[in-house]
């Protein structure tokens, strides 16, 4: 056995105040962990100074130098001592630190910055001659003059050379490079109104590694634009506009479609009045939003931003200000499920672009034999006549029925109808079924092959959600009820929340001490283990403040019944069934991809067709 008794001081030990340098080194620990955390305050620095453009460089990781360079309004040379002082800001009184506008309010970056490294501050304010500052682990130069048009720029050398342990912590310079563009990027989504530029000057060369000019335009426009450049152009392409209100709090941005999904959390990105944040809450509401849309495994894409009175959020909850509180957390959870939910719902049969370019891209053209050449597109009416001459003779349409894909005529519609021609609808009008799974149908400037199997499966699961919606979740009574020990906090959410639960099919009430008694359960889920079951949603509500655990096993009931019940592989479909099935597919929420979150059909434009012919 160990002896721990050597842990314990022979002497009484005196107390006594730690000195300034070792108090800077201690802060620099939880507000500089690394270099992307200088990078972060530093850029947060020069947005409160009302900088419109900002040029961050960095040389090995961080490790050697970081420099930003802004034109804001910068600092006068008589407070240029101040600034780096801890503690000392010009963007809060203290009278209140719930009334928070700004990136930094807290005052300890730069004294943390000049007790780990060689900070140098360089500032010019209008109207006044450029001064500089340095300090070097801890200890304060002289303010003298500098040669500096305007703004601010801030050199930190050799990062934590003053705790030279810290860096035995650090992770490679390619790493540490990634996540320095990863928090320059975060922040240039922040402010789209904003030109960045990232650079490496590592070996004595330049290389320009990130760059966003200002946007122009409205809010939208903007944000459309930065995404753009940050997140990528197929992003953009395959995200869905979101704009929401609730009870002070405005939700805007844009969430992916769930067929453009991603194998891991990286294209989460929330704002909290500007403020990059990583909140658990708000990424719990993002995957309950997507919840019976997205397969195991994938998660959503979405940049969301919430706006709201800064009394509504605390943001002094973390050293590096990267996580904020809600007031009332349940109104923007609520916010962000039923703003997405909504948008989803909307964009009803629509699957992401990528699904038909993954399909072009699978597709290899054979070599043409002889060069390339243009063929003009006939018109209709030349197409017409050549379809006429190319009809198939008698006794085809009988040797059809052997065969798996079966060409359906097209109907004419009588003269003087108004109706729309099936071609000019989103999904077209069937053609074909190929190998008794897949409908071929022809739009007027393309073609969509559409799996029945999943399509059917996505819209009996609508259906069945539809009805539990409007008749509510049927329980059975358990003829003896469970009792099930559920300690702290679990059991006390659990009856703060019976009321939603007996909603949902699940009832229970306290049965003395640290149990409860389950008396009805769920008729849906059939027989349970009432105890997996409680511990379940309990750590459902401590996660996300909701019963959505329970309600995600009754939609993976749902689920597993509209598979069984939909159009199976291998069945022979007519046409009017192929064209109903369209027709429903254009008016039902989620259609684009079916229970599992695979897509439920694939889109080809006619000149991407025309692309792998040679056409083109």
């Amino acid at each position: 056995m160990n002896d721990a008794s050597h842990n314990i001081p022979s002497a009484h030990p005196a107390i006594r105040a730690l000195d300034e340098a070792a108090i800077n080194r201690i802060a620099a620990g939880e507000v500089v962990e690394r270099p992307a955390s200088a990078v972060k305050e530093l850029v947060e620095n020069a947005l409160d100074a009302g900088a419109r453009r900002i040029e961050v460089a960095q040389a090995e990781g961080g490790k050697t130098l970081i420099r930003v360079t802004d034109d804001g309004h910068g600092i006068a040379a008589a407070e240029l001592p101040l600034a780096v002082a801890r503690h000392a800001t010009s963007k809060i009184d203290g009278s209140d630190l719930l009334d928070i506008t700004s990136y930094g309010f807290r005052g300890e970056a730069l004294a943390s910055m000049g007790a780990v490294g060689r900070l140098t501050i360089s500032s010019r304010v209008a109207g006044s001659e450029a001064a500089e500052i340095t300090v070097t682990g801890g200890r304060l130069g002289e303010v003298r003059p500098a040669a500096l048009r305007r703004g601010t720029v801030v050199e930190l050398r050799d990062l934590f050379r003053a705790t030279p342990a810290r860096l035995k912590f650090l992770r490679s310079d390619r790493a540490e490079t990634q996540a320095i563009g990863d928090v320059v990027r975060r922040l240039a989504m922040a402010e789209p109104f904003v030109s960045f530029t990232l650079a490496d000057v590592s070996g004595g060369e330049e290389r320009l590694s990130f760059r966003a000019d200002a946007e122009t335009g409205d809010l939208f426009d903007a944000l459309h634009g930065r995404l753009t450049r940050v997140l990528g152009a197929e992003f953009t392409k395959n995200a869905l506009r979101i704009e929401a209100e609730r009870e002070g709090l405005r939700l805007t941005g844009y969430a992916a479609l769930p067929t453009y999904s991603r194998g891991a959390a990286v294209a989460q990105h929330f704002f909290v009045n500007g403020r990059p944040v990583k909140d658990r809450m708000l990424l719990g509401a993002l995957r309950a939003a997507y919840m019976d849309v997205l397969p195991s495994g994938r998660y959503p894409a979405a940049a969301l931003y919430i706006d709201c009175d800064p009394a509504r959020v605390d943001v002094n909850v973390h050293p590096a200000k990267t996580e904020v509180r809600f007031r009332d957390p349940g109104v923007a959870r609520g916010l962000i499920v039923s703003a997405l939910r909504h948008a989803l719902a909307g964009a009803g049969h629509r699957a992401s672009s990528t699904v038909g370019g993954a399909m072009l891209g699978a597709a290899r053209p054979e070599a043409p034999a002889s060069p390339r050449y243009q063929m003009d597109r006939p018109s209709a009416g030349a197409r017409a006549a050549t379809h006429a001459a190319q009809a198939p003779q008698p006794g085809f349409a009988e040797m059809a029925q052997d065969w798996s894909a079966r060409v359906e005529p097209v109907e004419e519609a009588p003269r003087g109808a108004e109706e729309t021609p099936p071609e000019a609808l989103p999904l077209g009008a069937a053609r074909a079924q190929l190998h008794e799974t897949y409908i071929l149908a022809q739009t007027q400037d393309g073609m969509v092959i559409v799996d029945a199997h999943a399509a059917h499966e996505r819209l009996v699961y609508e259906r069945l959600k539809h009805q539990l919606e409007e008749r509510g979740v049927a329980a059975q009574a358990l003829l003896i009820p469970e009792v099930v020990e559920m300690p702290e906090p679990g059991r006390g959410r659990l009856l703060d929340a019976a009321q939603d639960l007996a909603r949902l099919g699940l009832v229970l009430e306290p049965f003395g001490g640290e149990a409860l008694a389950v008396r009805e359960t769920p008729a849906l889920l059939g027989e349970v283990d009432a105890r997996a079951l409680l511990f379940d949603v309990a750590d459902a509500l401590e996660e996300t403040g909701t019963t959505s655990g329970l309600e995600a096993r009754l939609m993976a009931v749902l689920s597993r019944m509209a598979c069984h019940g939909s159009v199976r592989s291998g069945r022979r479909m007519q046409a009017h069934e192929m064209n109903a099935l369209l027709r429903e597919m254009e008016a039902t929420p989620l259609s684009g991809q079916c229970n599992h979150g695979r897509p439920t059909h694939v889109e080809l434009k006619l000149a991407d067709i025309e692309r792998l012919f040679g056409r083109r």
